[in-house]
């Protein structure tokens, strides 16, 4: 798979899928369109200026922004590599994030080694930024162990399944992140999905009571599996910050120019004391919401298009390309890494060895339980019976 393609994937259309927008929702206000959008990258590539958020990145390099196409490319390849291997049986389940690179990569790199992230399940860019290995990611999709990796080592917590519960989890840690006193930050993500849970609710009632030095990130991608926004909600995600107390905007969240540039200033209004931020990146999964998922059944073809002439990584290609910050050796060394990254996730994920089957009895209470120690008997002699029937 080259950086070309790679850079342009479009996901596969079932066989036989016509465009039926009629019956179908398609989502509204698409970047450029909203007077109150935060962008400094057009599709085009063309560099807009910005009177509040330039600052943010005035001083990036060439070099700097040849490593977010780095970034965004190689987070694109693996989530590329993880959907093969599900579909070839190796992965459980695999949540994409194909379309979003922007947002991860802008925010996670907006981020100092001492902040704490709280992801979702689908933050691979963000994990990526925070050096958290990708083959640790699939561990957890492949059912071998429950995160693979140590929170504390990379401040990314594990992912978090039950939707919208993390940012509970971020207020707490935040609140106790003040009142030790420390400048750092925390950031939580999350769905236009989990906005509407409860959680998210009590979250922003605790930070803007407790001033919680906390960034809630949400990446706005149209859709909470089939249900569009606008079944959501009357108003623009980041407008539901105003009835809390604190401030909230909308940031293009297939630039990753602006997405570093918004982060920076809602990370850095935290750590000085001013409290939480709703940032809402509006962007959009370009594939399935997982891979037990079929967007044809729900979306409309022409949607999907519009979407992917936005492409976050395209977009900043043509402005590396036009302010001739990058040429085509840089492009094809990034190719070569992209296809050995490839290798490297599919060589890991086929030697991860089977976990304790075993391991599920353990610590379920903390003295031991006679229920448990029945249930485990019971197991062992399942598994002792196809021994049986193989003869070995």
């Amino acid at each position: 798979m080259t950086v070309e393609s790679t850079a342009a994937r479009k996901p596969r259309r079932s066989a036989g899928t016509k465009s039926t927008a009629g019956k179908r929702t398609t989502a509204k206000n698409a970047p450029g369109t909203d007077p109150e959008l935060v962008q400094l990258l057009t599709p085009e590539g063309e560099r807009l200026k910005n009177a509040e958020y330039d600052k943010y990145v005035a001083g990036i390099t060439p070099d700097e922004l040849r490593g977010l196409y780095r970034d965004m490319v190689l987070t694109r390849r693996f989530d590329a590599e993880a959907t093969s291997l599900q579909r070839q049986g190796e992965l459980g389940l695999w949540a994409s994030l194909l379309g979003q690179e922007a947002a991860q990569i802008g925010s996670g790199r907006a981020t100092r080694e001492d902040d704490y992230v709280f992801p979702t399940y689908r933050e691979h860019g963000v994990a990526w930024c925070r050096g958290v290995d990708p083959t640790n990611l699939l561990g957890m999709f492949r059912g071998v162990n429950n995160g693979g990796w140590d929170p504390n080592s990379n401040n990314f917590h594990l992912y978090t399944i039950v939707i919208g519960s993390q940012t509970l989890h971020a207020t707490g840690y935040a609140m106790g992140v003040a009142k030790d006193g420390a400048d750092s930050a925390v950031i939580a993500y999350f769905g236009d999905g989990a906005s509407s849970q409860g959680d998210v609710a009590e979250s922003f009632t605790f930070s803007a009571v407790y001033n919680a030095p906390v960034v809630f990130f949400c990446q706005n991608n149209q859709w909470a599996i089939s249900e569009p926004t606008e079944k959501q909600t009357r108003v623009p995600l980041y407008q539901r910050a105003q009835g809390y107390g604190f401030p909230g905007v909308r940031v293009d969240g297939n630039d990753v120019l602006a997405c570093l540039a918004v982060t920076r200033w809602a990370l850095e209004r935290a750590r000085s004391g001013e409290g939480p931020t709703l940032v809402e990146a509006y962007t959009y999964r370009m594939g399935a919401h997982t891979t037990s998922d079929d967007p044809t059944k729900y979306r409309a073809d022409e949607e999907r298009e519009a979407w992917e002439a936005k492409d976050p990584i395209l977009r900043l290609r043509r402005y590396l390309e036009a302010a001739n910050h990058a040429d085509e050796g840089f492009f094809a060394e990034l190719e070569a890494e992209s296809e050995a990254l490839g290798r490297r996730v599919r060589e890991a994920v086929r030697a991860m060895p089977d976990p304790d089957r075993f391991a599920i009895f353990e610590n379920a209470y903390a003295d031991g339980h006679a229920l448990v120690d029945e249930e485990r008997a019971q197991f062992a002699a399942y598994q002792a019976s196809f021994a049986d029937e193989g003869g070995h």
